[in-house]
């Protein structure tokens, strides 16, 4: 046999023995379902515990109190102020931290066309409101005076043809005028005759003044232009955003020249009335029969560690819902049921607006 046979039937003498070892001892182990002693020794062990400072967003186990993790917001909530229509952004009147008045306005939009079309609409509506006043009114005195000389000079011509018209139907019967010359009087004295009948009407009219119907025209032009002028106002005035409510600019969303559409994800500003904060607390179900209204409450905040804010439960909520406050640890519970409770704050001077924060409820009456 070769030396390179020998070193293959000796590569497969290892190989079979490796084999039949890994079925032996695969035979011989316990299942994988069966904990060893190795895995007990694994499970018994007890994990150290980490030292360190409490954890205030943790419910403090402290006997007589319900605690609870909250936030802080402004009296009748944080408002999202938006506008009604899509547009330019041109200026923003405020900025964060400014008190601001409600019906202040606090951002405007492109509105160079609407103010155009306004302008217009004004010009229209004066235009009407004149014409209805010279219709109620009537002529001046120097135009009804006009009107009547118009009408004395027609029928003074009027008078003179039908006197021509009489000579030359005398003179047709002997034979003095042709019958062209007799035609021509008659048409004449029949357009003459017209002619002052239209002038003498139209001084009576200047006379009299104008008909019920010329003045409801004229009313009813001027109700039109009114609603041309309002329409083109409101127009104009959805183009300047209004604060809603009196209270604090907490955060502006949007800068001059960026465009802003109703439809988008955030609203051109939030605001809120800072004169009075609240705290809005997660109380979990267990402890629903431990707070009532007017309980005294305690405000800690890991920003001011060592200082409380005190005030009272003003409002408890009429249904159960998801929790508002996330702490973040990876132990925390998200399916627990809580009721919102709001506190209101005596001071809170240094409290800001979506802060989170510790609230403890003392409990008074027996309660617990």
């Amino acid at each position: 046999m070769s030396l390179k046979g020998k070193k293959f039937t000796i590569f497969l003498a290892l190989l079979f023995a490796f084999s039949t070892f890994a079925v032996i001892k695969a035979l011989a182990s316990p299942p994988a379902t069966v904990a060893t002693e190795a895995d007990a020794q694994k499970a018994n062990r007890e994990a150290k515990a980490i030292t360190g400072g409490p954890d205030e967003r943790v419910d403090p186990p402290v006997a007589g109190r319900v605690a609870g993790n909250g936030m802080v917001e402004p009296a009748q909530r944080e408002v999202k102020v938006a506008g009604a229509v899509p547009g330019l952004i041109t200026r923003v009147l405020v900025k964060e931290g400014d008190q601001v008045e409600a019906g202040a306005p606090v951002v405007e939009l492109e509105s160079t066309a609407e103010r155009a079309a306004l302008a217009a609409a004004e010009a229209d509506l004066v235009v009407a409101q004149s014409e209805l006043s010279r219709v109620r009114k009537g002529l001046r005195d120097e135009d009804v005076d006009a009107a009547v000389a118009d009408a004395e000079a027609a029928r003074a011509r009027s008078e003179l043809s039908r006197s021509n018209l009489a000579r030359i139907e005398t003179l047709s019967k002997s034979g003095a005028a042709t019958p062209e010359e007799l035609d021509r009087a008659r048409q004449n004295a029949a357009n003459d005759e017209a002619t002052w009948r239209a002038i003498d009407a139209r001084k009576r009219a200047a006379r009299f003044g104008s008909r019920a119907e010329d003045v409801a025209v004229a009313v009813a032009r001027v109700a039109a232009a009114t609603a041309r002028r309002d329409q083109a106002a409101a127009v104009v005035a959805r183009l300047t955003v209004r604060a809603p409510i009196t209270g604090e600019v907490l955060e502006q969303k949007f800068l001059a020249g960026e465009y802003y559409t109703p439809q988008g994800a955030e609203p051109l500003l939030v605001m809120g009335d800072t004169r009075v904060l609240r705290v809005r607390m997660d109380l979990e179900e267990r402890d629903l029969e431990k707070v009532a209204l007017g309980q005294a409450a305690s405000i800690s905040a890991e920003a001011f560690r060592g200082q409380t804010f005190k005030g009272k439960v003003v409002e408890i909520g009429r249904r159960m819902g998801r929790k508002n406050i996330r702490t973040d640890e990876p132990t925390e519970r998200l399916d627990t049921k809580i009721l919102e409770v709001v506190i209101q704050l005596d001071q809170a001077a240094k409290l800001v607006p979506g802060q989170r924060v510790l609230s403890v409820i003392e409990q008074t009456g027996g309660k617990g």
